[in-house]
This record gives C-alpha cells, structure tokens and sequence, in this order.
C-alpha cells in the first residue's frame, strides 16, 4: 500500500470518527493511530527504542540533541 493511499484511510478515518463521534473520537483515533504507527516501524525493524526518545527531547541552543 502506497503511502498516499494509507494517508487517504487515515484522513477518512478521522473524518468519520469527528462526524459521528465528536472531538474527543476524532482525538482518541488521531492518538490511537500514532501510536500503532509507531509500533508498526518498530516491529518492522524500521525504529530503534532509543530513535523515539531522542524525539521527544528538547534540543539545545544550537539545535542538536543533547
């Protein structure tokens, strides 16, 4: 599957999700979805544990990680 066309069941998704169930359904998708996203990278090898701490970091001044 494309990533267009995974972007374009994602966007679907969380449509039906805000019409039918409101803001807090379209949340609780959104969350949901990130995170089976990045389960999915790390059971495909494609993530390493310590990538995603890294991420969440904040940077120092001159925009590296520490």
């Amino acid at each position: 599957m494309s990533m267009a066309v995974a972007g374009l069941a994602a966007g679907m998704a969380l449509g039906f999700a805000g019409y039918f169930g409101g803001f807090g359904a379209f949340l609780l998708v959104g969350s949901l979805g990130a995170i089976g996203f990045v389960a999915g990278r790390y059971f495909d090898g494609d993530l390493e544990p310590g990538e995603f701490a890294r991420l969440l970091r904040p940077r120092d001044r001159d925009g590296r990680g520490r």
